[in-house]
């Protein structure tokens, strides 16, 4: 993935100290400072947090989009939704749970729990979803409405 120095970019262009944007996701300098180097994975809650305090889009942070920002940018995340857009993602790309869990090296169950809207679709794996359908990851966690196709 490639959001670690875009990360560093937009911590630098607000004038922000790693300190200060650990202290907002309530973590350790350190593990900020790995997020930035790309030596951690940083969880996607995280990338949301940072996402709405820095106002620009998941799809901005990947790198996958030089659009900053979407119009009417939902904040707070419903697990459920993102379950039915990530279903709806892969019914649309006729893919088995099976199919897209091995595409992801992941287990079925794993896509079923995030179907189902239990857990948020892990980082990893929103990103390579996105990279290769070119699909918003914004639309998938539901942060928009409007379905967007990415270049």
């Amino acid at each position: 993935m490639n959001y670690g120095e875009l990360l560093k970019d937009i911590r630098k262009d607000k004038e922000k100290t790693q300190a200060d944007i650990a202290n907002i996701l309530k973590i350790s300098r350190g593990t900020y400072k790995d997020y930035e180097l790309e030596v951690a994975i940083i969880p996607i809650k995280h990338l949301i947090t940072l996402a709405n305090y820095y106002n620009v889009s998941i799809d901005y942070l990947f790198g996958l989009s030089r659009t900053e920002q979407y119009k009417n940018n939902i904040l707070e995340i419903d697990y459920i939704k993102a379950g039915m857009r990530l279903k709806e993602f892969r019914k649309d790309n006729k893919l088995t749970q099976k199919d897209l869990a091995s595409l992801l090296n992941t287990t079925f169950s794993s896509i079923a729990w995030y179907e189902k809207g239990r857990n948020l679709i892990a980082t990893p794996f929103l990103y390579t979803i996105c990279k290769t359908y070119k699909i918003s990851a914004d639309y998938l966690l539901g942060k928009i409405d409007k379905k967007i196709t990415l270049k």
